[in-house]
């Protein structure tokens, strides 16, 4: 059965955490304080969270700190790692998606996937298979030898998130990917991600500007406050996958996205 939005207060919490993020500080050197004392834990099984908050609350800080890309002022982040760079450190089963796509204009799209593989020391004809399953499960298996300028912004960001799968990461972390597309087709990456989640059994952390998208995409809700940011909700959206355009339209959706609307209000109020 479906838990209504109002018995939906709390994401539950379940076995052992995959990421433990505890007391995480993060204070610039301009003395600009962007986390105060964040903890937050992912369970062991798939997940998709939406990171939700203000501009400047420091949602896309706490992503890079996820991802290594910055370190806490304080505070710290525990996790499994598995893998391990070329000099023995430990590195974790990630890749990240940028707002922008980031691809290499002057190479094709098959080498922009294959770049991550390159780096691991994989010969490309060893990997090509690999490469275009990726590219087959974004649509884009025929535009294997075209360039990026020849590409649409959703073509774009649909090879860079190929890019992050060709890698068969555990964890997926993705700063508004979308925010810069157009509303049509938006709506469809949302979708074709949804799909890509749940055939890969990914943990995503997914930051977004928009509360729509979170209920869309969603099984768990972080709302954060404005600078410095803290956690201030935590909420579960407990509507079954898949989740198809009717949901967009239904009440429980709309239930939802009030819940959700009433804890970023308060985060701006807080401020």
């Amino acid at each position: 059965m479906t838990a209504s939005p109002a018995e939906a207060s709390a994401a539950p919490r379940t076995g052992r955490p995959l990421i433990a993020i505890e007391g995480v500080h993060k204070v610039f050197a301009n003395g600009t304080t962007a986390l105060d004392g964040v903890s937050l834990t992912m369970p062991g099984q798939a997940q998709f969270l939406a990171l939700l908050g203000p501009s400047g609350c420091g949602k896309s800080t706490l992503l890079r700190i996820v991802a290594g890309l910055e370190s806490p002022t304080a505070g710290r982040i525990e996790w499994p790692t598995t893998i391990h760079d070329a000099s023995g450190r430990p590195l974790p089963e990630l890749a990240f998606v940028f707002q922008d796509a980031t691809l290499m204009p002057w190479a094709t799209v098959f080498d922009n996937l294959y770049l991550p593989l390159r780096i691991k020391g994989l010969r490309r004809r060893a990997v090509h298979d690999q490469v275009m399953d990726a590219l087959r499960q974004v649509g884009l298996q025929d535009f294997a030898d075209a360039y990026p300028r020849q590409l649409s912004g959703g073509m774009r960001m649909r090879v860079s998130v190929a890019r992050a799968l060709v890698t068969r990461p555990r964890v997926l972390l993705m700063d508004e990917p979308f925010a810069a597309l157009d509303e049509i087709t938006r709506l469809k990456l949302d979708r074709d991600l949804l799909e890509l989640w749940q055939a890969h059994k990914l943990t995503v952390i997914f930051v977004t500007h928009s509360v729509f998208e979170s209920v869309f995409l969603a099984d768990r809700v972080v709302v954060m406050s404005a600078r410095p940011g803290r956690i201030i909700a935590d909420l579960h959206i407990g509507e079954p996958y898949p989740r198809s355009d009717t949901f967009r339209t239904s009440t429980t959706y709309n239930a939802y996205c009030r819940q959700v609307s009433a804890a970023l209000a308060r985060s701006i109020a807080e401020a």
